[in-house]
């Protein structure tokens, strides 16, 4: 086998951007797109027994892992990454690319990972990877949702690093594998969470909806494709069939339309809908017959492609605009036709419209519910399918390109963004129209052997397309029908994060009345009352003990009245206040400490 065939493809495109960073800007983004290839290619060549086992503190690491599940989500991370960074050809700024590669590749790190260190530096990489996307726009309103992106990322990356240390504790082994995962139920449950944080599963999901839209128009491209398709990915290995994960997939894929329905901000809106997306995924994954995973993994490759088309379609007008808010945006088609079109596709398309890539990878999954019988999730499905119509097929692109005139008259994108959304275009409308060329690559496909090609998709299974178009004109119509009501306004939408914000005041005020209330009452009994009178007693306590012992002695021996005592007293006080003492009270002291050393010895024995 040669090199290539045992090479990890995240060491590509990691390594890679490290060198393109010294280049200069021309040959840096031929080289980024080269090397965006150049992964796919890799991924293309590798086979079950490719194998890359470096020794690390102890342990072999299996920094390959390949199998369908594992190519399939390389395929699509390496052909995302080059529709992106075709389309961001004009940008100018060296940080992007870099980062953009690295997070790429720290992606692949984490799908080809076999064991659980090298997932979790992968994790980790991608987490700090991605904060400079976000920075890379380069104001206040970035810098504090970058900020809160890295400190949560960081939190949930703790969180797995727990579950992952147990389960090595548990098993002894660092394999990443349900069976290890599972041996320790402490464990599982800290994975689990530290995966749904990455997920953006309710309550963790404020983070993406607050970073992505503040990021740059190439960092949301890149952004909507990785973090949370990797945490899919790491269900798909650790957690199928873990049946908590419906209902979370179900809440998610609601929680995510009624947002998007809110929301004015186009990119937030798209944001809201990677979340209603994700949901489904995760709620297959929960369901985790071999169909559902099937449909999982299918859901992805086609999301990342009609998300990466939605976020391209809404870069391309913010470039040219410099506006997001749908209240300040519409009429565009008349000027931004080809935008318009390219959109429209990627609105079809992850609504599920038949022909396109949405219908044949969601329709796997809804499918699964039914056959097992989860007739509320199933119906939680539907809905959610009906309302990524409303908020992303029909309310996206009407409020940008159709809605009021606003008077904007911008330029048509770039022809490097029309390149990659065409790209993106091309992708849904050909997996819509040939599955197989799809389904022969998924994990478990046997169970897709009666969906080979068009007419087993559309012809055989017809009833499928018409509960679909009926779907769709019944959604579209309530939309139309809804329309005032659905119209964005210029308000602001309280997520989950109002709690946290909320909450951390009122944690911090409690934290520092209770702690402050002990630190000076601390001060008063310790600093003020408690050290000054030890210090005093350290002072006096030899000149005390002294007169107490002596006094008898003086009682005794001078038949001494109270005033010579007192003058006695007080010449001893002078003498240790001086330093200056007889021998006779020297030897004194010394046969006090023999006596009470030979009787702390004696009590020992």
């Amino acid at each position: 086998m040669t090199l290539l065939n045992n090479l990890p493809p995240a060491f590509l495109l990691i390594i890679g951007a490290l060198i393109l960073v010294i280049l200069p800007a021309t040959a840096r983004k031929v080289g980024a797109i080269t090397l965006a290839l150049f992964g796919f290619y890799a991924i293309s060549q590798l086979s079950e027994e490719s194998r890359f086992l470096p020794e690390f503190l102890g342990y072999d690491l299996t920094l390959l892992r390949v199998d369908s599940t594992s190519k399939v989500f390389g395929y699509i991370f390496t052909l995302s990454a080059f529709g992106a960074l075709a389309f961001s050809w004009s940008e100018r700024c060296r940080l992007q690319n870099t980062a953009a590669l690295i997070y790429v590749g720290s992606a692949l790190g984490v799908v080809f990972a076999g064991d659980m260190i090298s997932w979790y530096l992968f994790w980790e990489m991608m987490a700090i990877s991605s904060t400079f996307l976000i920075l890379a726009r380069n104001n206040e309103r970035a810098r504090l949702a970058a900020q809160r992106y890295i400190l949560l990322h960081l939190a949930g990356g703790l969180v797995l690093l727990t579950g992952i240390l147990l389960a090595i504790h548990e098993t002894g082994s660092i394999d990443f594998t349900k069976e290890n995962i599972h041996q320790n139920a402490t464990a599982k449950n800290f994975i689990l969470i530290g995966i749904l944080i990455n997920a953006a599963a309710v309550p963790f999901s404020s983070w993406l909806p607050d970073a992505y839209p503040e990021s740059t128009v190439f960092g949301g491209i890149i952004l909507s494709a990785y973090t949370t398709k990797t945490a899919v990915y790491t269900l798909v290995r650790g957690f199928p069939g873990e049946e908590i994960l419906i209902p979370i997939g179900c809440i998610m894929a609601v929680y995510g339309i009624i947002y998007a329905l809110l929301e004015n901000d186009m990119r937030r809106i798209l944001a809201y809908s990677i979340i209603n997306q994700v949901g489904f995924m995760v709620c297959g994954v929960g369901i985790g017959t071999k169909l559902a995973i099937a449909g999982v993994v299918a859901h992805a490759f086609c999301g990342v492609i009609y998300k990466s088309l939605l976020w391209m379609s809404a870069g391309a007008v913010l470039y040219r605009t410099n506006k997001s808010k749908c209240t300040e945006l519409g009429g565009l088609y008349k000027t931004m036709p080809i935008t318009m079109v390219l959109g429209t596709i990627g609105a079809l398309s992850i609504s599920g419209v038949p022909l396109t890539s949405g219908f044949i990878s969601k329709t796997l999954i809804t499918a699964a519910a039914d056959h097992q019988n989860y007739i509320w999730a199933w119906l939680a499905l539907e809905v959610a399918s009906a309302g990524v119509v409303l908020h992303a097929g029909i309310k996206f692109p009407f409020f940008v390109f159709f809605n009021v005139d606003r008077g904007l008259r911008p330029k048509e994108a770039p022809r490097p963004m029309i390149f990659g959304m065409s790209l993106m275009a091309f992708l849904s409308i050909y997996l819509g129209l040939n599955p197989s060329s799809l389904y022969s690559i998924l994990p478990n496909n046997e169970i897709l052997a009666d969906q080979k090609n068009f007419y087993d998709i559309y012809i055989k299974h017809f009833d499928h397309v018409t509960t679909m178009l009926q779907m769709l004109i019944f959604s579209g119509l309530t939309f139309f029908l809804f329309l005032p009501m659905l119209r964005p306004t210029p308000t602001i939408s309280i997520d989950f994060d109002w709690f946290y914000r909320k909450g951390a005041k009122i944690f911090y005020y409690c934290v520092d009345k209770a702690f402050n209330s002990i630190n000076r009452a601390a001060e008063k009994l310790v600093i003020k009352t408690f050290l000054p009178a030890l210090v005093q007693f350290i002072i006096t306590a030899p000149v005390s003990i002294t007169k107490i012992l002596l006094r008898p002695i003086w009682q005794e021996s001078l038949s001494a009245d109270k005033s010579t005592l007192k003058k006695q007293e007080k010449d001893l006080t002078a003498k240790f206040s001086s330093g200056t003492f007889p021998v006779a009270y020297s030897a004194i002291f010394i046969l006090i400490f023999i006596g009470l050393l030979i009787f702390l010895g004696s009590s020992s024995n």
